[in-house]
């Protein structure tokens, strides 16, 4: 089960994939393609600033109302 950590309201465009970064807040990097060539290495933009905290354990990601959740990681079966 996922829980939510902060509200961020970021709206999702096609062709981008959304992540939490190091310093816990919300960006995104072009999407790669087959056959495409990109001109420069993905540039990564911030989206929104949220300065989440994480914890160890948890997978942190951006669910579909655009805030950003977090769930607990399956390891060690």
């Amino acid at each position: 089960m996922a829980e939510e950590v902060a509200k961020a309201g970021v709206k999702k465009e096609k062709g981008y994939l959304y992540f939490v970064d190091k310093q816990g807040d919300v960006s995104r990097a072009k999407m790669a393609r087959a056959g495409k060539k990109s001109g420069s290495k993905n540039k990564i933009e911030k989206v929104a600033k949220v300065g989440v905290k994480k914890a160890k354990g948890f997978l942190y990601f951006i669910d579909k109302k655009g805030n950003v959740s977090r769930a607990k990681m399956a390891r060690g079966r």
